[in-house]
């Protein structure tokens, strides 16, 4: 990847994975500076893999990851709370409204920002969606609902996968917008796994696991 030009947020060390039929990452490091860092790849690369990696949502093999100096193998909990990620094909919040899952991201976020989510439901036009359970949305709803707390949540480090997937033209432009403003935010690493890269948002780095 591009050589970081500020304070990375995340730092990889040796990071190995393997499935039973396949290795995907062998002693991987990394630094991840503050902006957008794209995850570049084609099917079965692994995007989604090294996401949940560096969520700790999957445990790896081998190898370090640290936020700000604080570690997932020595203080997991407190490492998890620096980190936004949502499965974007979860079932585990379906029993939840939207108004209910920002619930639970604000009490689990000490930077949680009502304002940013305030501009984020209007936006993605989520507003007549609050109170339904997510297992009556779309799936395009859905990701909107992931979206709106990923912004808000104020998560040193914010893992999007696939983010403009099942998203109408407003909503993708809507995005990119953010995307645009989180590429100069000083304090937040966001790393976007697609297929290519976001339209004119400026890049920190990119990890390219090929085609």
């Amino acid at each position: 990847m591009t050589t970081p030009t500020a304070p990375a947020i995340l730092e990889v060390k040796g990071l190995g994975f393997r499935y039973p039929e396949r290795t995907l990452f062998a002693d991987w490091s990394a630094s991840l500076p503050p902006g957008v860092t794209l995850v570049l790849g084609g099917d079965g690369r692994g995007k989604t893999t090294l996401l949940r990696l560096l969520a700790g949502d999957l445990a790896a093999d081998a190898g370090e990851l640290s936020i700000k100096g604080i570690t997932l193998e020595t203080r997991a909990k407190d490492y998890r709370r620096q980190v936004f990620w949502t499965e974007p094909r979860t079932e585990a919040f379906d029993q939840m409204t939207p108004a209910h899952y920002f619930d639970v991201q604000r009490s689990t976020y000490a930077g949680f920002d009502d304002g940013v989510l305030a501009t984020c439901v209007h936006g993605l036009a989520l507003a007549s969606e609050l109170n339904k359970q997510l297992f009556m949305l779309s799936t395009g709803s859905k990701r909107k609902v992931w979206l709106a707390a990923a912004f808000a949540s104020g998560a040193a480090l914010t893992l999007l996968d696939m983010p403009f997937a099942a998203l109408d033209k407003a909503s993708i432009g809507f995005v990119l917008a953010l995307l645009q403003d989180a590429a100069a935010h000083p304090a937040r690493a966001f790393v976007v796994a697609d297929y290519a890269a976001p339209a004119g948002v400026p890049l920190a780095g990119v990890i390219d696991l090929g085609d």
